[in-house]
């Protein structure tokens, strides 16, 4: 079977930085280049985070190019008090010597998907910001595209507001361009993500991957904790399910759903209203994850690093 070619926009981030690893390690999979865009934490730091993970994991021949460090209209927002000053926590990479693509990020996509219309899966799991500007460009991107995966959005909840998961919080506006683009997100949101926790159970298996899982899985996978959440049952691996599903979609169970992107609402900026009963769907939610299953798929890719 050939492997599905996959362009990743992103912005590592802890879950970022695992998901750069399972599309490294799936061997159903083709990473073929890899866009950084300011979200998690300033686009300096993701960038960087990325140029380090490809070296550190070993796909140097892949393209990493840096794109937008700020969303189209609003103040620069971040995470950093999830993720870490640096983006991947503790863990500490060797710098990166291999050099970024001088190309700005919105090149990369524009190009790579004319390049080879309708064989690359695009997946984007930060502030949507490069995908809206490569839109502008060149509309054709939404046609060319094999498929559009991102991780973001939720229906029933947020985690930076009560409303706004971080990613269409970061950039509601380009949040909007995109899902009106004319083509099928499959929006893989909180609702799902939260379902895909590392457990002490999940940990332990992690540890088993040796010195990968060790020394950069577990750090990446367990470095949040929130404190205000009662019922914490253990960090969610969100952009790895973006990922996962693009590879295993079967492990999910999906709806299809008209989303509209909140821009203006005082309280509710960056909400996905989710309509699953709309007759115009222009998306598709994952709504519920196999989770031993996925886990099973995860941590077997994983394994493909240790060896």
């Amino acid at each position: 079977m050939t492997a599905a070619r996959l362009l990743l926009d992103c912005d590592p981030g802890l879950d970022d930085a695992l998901a750069l690893l399972l599309a490294h390690t799936d061997p159903a999979l083709d990473l073929v280049a890899v866009t950084t865009v300011g979200g998690n934490v300033a686009l300096d730091n993701t960038t960087r985070n990325a140029l380090e993970l490809r070296e550190h994991l070993g796909f140097g021949d892949v393209p990493v190019a840096a794109g937008a460090a700020g969303p189209l209209t609003r103040e620069t927002k971040n995470a950093a008090e999830v993720h870490g000053v640096g983006g991947i926590g503790d863990v500490t990479l060797p710098p990166a010597t291999l050099p970024l693509d001088p190309r700005h990020a919105v090149d990369v996509i524009i190009d790579t998907l004319r390049d080879s219309p309708g064989e690359i899966h695009l997946v984007a799991t930060g502030p949507l910001t490069n995908i809206a500007l490569a839109l502008r460009a060149e509309a054709r991107i939404a046609e060319w595209a094999a498929s559009f995966v991102i991780m973001g959005g939720a229906f029933t909840r947020g985690n930076t507001t009560p409303a706004a998961e971080f990613n269409m919080y970061a950039d509601p506006e380009a949040a909007a361009e995109v899902f009106d683009a004319g083509w099928e997100v499959v929006m893989v949101g909180l609702d799902l993500t939260l379902q895909a926790l590392v457990d002490e159970r999940i940990k332990t298996r992690m540890l088993d991957l040796g010195p990968i899982g060790r020394d950069l899985v577990v750090p990446l996978a367990t470095y949040w904790n929130d404190p205000q959440d009662p019922d914490w049952g253990g960090q969610a691996v969100h952009d790895v399910c973006a990922v996962a599903y693009l590879s295993r979609p079967e492990l999910f169970t999906s709806v299809p759903a008209r989303v509209e992107v909140e821009t203006e609402g005082t309280w509710t900026a960056g909400m996905t209203v989710t309509d699953f009963r709309s007759s115009r769907p222009n998306a598709l939610v994952p709504v519920k994850l196999d989770v031993a299953g996925f886990w099973d798929y995860v941590l077997a890719s994983y394994a493909n690093a240790a060896d």
